[in-house]
């Protein structure tokens, strides 16, 4: 009995994640109420609130656990979460690496859309959102020092920044871009996106 009532609790709890994915997505964040998701969910804010104090903690949870599951992001003890491929590839620099990296997570965007979107939305509106979100952010941002850190490649007093120029650059097109958008096809775009990325953190001998 108890693992039945420990299955039917994390059911319910992956239904309001849904649920309330769904509606921002739909609806948006802002104008999405506790009870629109608990509505939606068939259940009740009773319900809802056993499970999340807030919209906001709902919101917190779709970026920690459903967004980092989405991009193989781990628990790291340096820096929060970490994907560890993305510090290899950075490490490596080669054009090959870099761009097989950017092809396979692109492959990944219309998947993570939904809740970079909508988190970039909550941001906007609620300061513990912004907060979670550029944490999440700074967080891929020292993948790519660490991975440069690792290859020991250019000044180590830029190679922050450098992680911030890639990672930027990467999470717009990844929020933004639609087939043709820009005048680029997707092969395009990846090879452009490519270019930038070994220019910015890649090895010399790889341009």
């Amino acid at each position: 009995m108890a693992r039945l009532r420990e299955a039917q609790k994390e059911m319910t709890r992956r239904l309001l994640l849904d649920t309330g994915l769904e509606m921002f997505v739909s609806k948006g964040y802002t104008a999405t109420t506790v009870d629109d998701i608990a509505s939606a969910a068939g259940t009740t804010r009773v319900t809802f609130y056993a499970y999340f104090p807030s919209k906001v903690e709902l919101m917190k949870a779709l970026v920690s656990e459903r967004l980092n599951a989405e991009l193989g992001r781990v628990p790291s003890a340096e820096h929060g979460t970490t994907e560890r491929e993305l510090v290899a590839v950075v490490a490596d620099g080669s054009r090959e690496r870099i761009r097989a990296w950017l092809a396979a997570t692109a492959r990944r965007w219309d998947a993570i859309r939904p809740y970079t979107t909508t988190a970039f939305e909550a941001a906007a509106a609620d300061p513990e959102i912004r907060a979670l979100l550029d944490a999440w952010l700074d967080e891929a941002i020292g993948d790519v020092a660490d991975g440069l850190d690792r290859a020991g490649r250019f000044p180590a007093g830029t190679r922050r920044f450098r992680g911030v120029l890639a990672i930027t650059e990467l999470d717009r097109v990844a929020r933004t871009w639609t087939p043709g958008r820009w005048g680029v096809g997707h092969d395009a775009m990846l090879d452009v996106l490519t270019e930038s990325w070994v220019g910015t953190i890649g090895r010399p001998d790889a341009e």
